[in-house]
């Protein structure tokens, strides 16, 4: 299975940048994640429409505080699942940028995920969702990251 990250604005944190790039060198062991930084468009409507287009023909699980809580177990079940299905090739991950995500994004999400209650930059909520995808794989594989 592959990951298709689409987030609007490239991360300006140099800590969230040197973590991000941390846990993509660790997940091409695993699995291929393909990150695209997408220009803001101005607007929730514009960006909605970027990321949209760009996950087109995916598995779309859309990063929103309004989202289902899940456990990483939870996490590690519904990837296995979808691994398992063989019917999802690709998943999109879709991060919004400071105003969110449209309404339109959220009704076209396959899995409305929250990360936390907390409001989280978008880098940062990048970074703790990669941190996530790579504990996933390496529960899957029965290593010992996760204890």
């Amino acid at each position: 299975m592959k990951w298709k990250v689409l987030a609007i604005g490239k991360p300006a944190l140099t800590y969230a940048r040197a973590g991000i790039d941390e846990y993509l060198s660790r997940l091409k062991h695993y699995a291929p994640v393909d990150i695209q930084y997408l220009k803001d468009a101005g607007s929730v409507e514009g960006n909605a429409k970027r990321l949209l287009e760009g996950s087109e023909g995916c598995l779309r699980l859309v990063l929103d505080e309004r989202g289902k809580s899940l456990t990483t177990s939870g996490l590690v079940d519904w990837v296995k699942g979808r691994a398992m299905d063989g019917s999802v090739k690709k998943i999109a991950v879709l991060i919004g940028g400071a105003d969110g995500h449209s309404e339109e994004v959220r009704e076209k999400a396959d899995v409305l995920l929250n990360l936390s209650k907390l409001t989280l930059q978008h880098e940062l909520a990048l970074l703790v969702f990669l941190e996530q995808v790579y504990r996933v794989h390496t529960v899957m594989r029965g290593e010992p990251y996760h204890r």
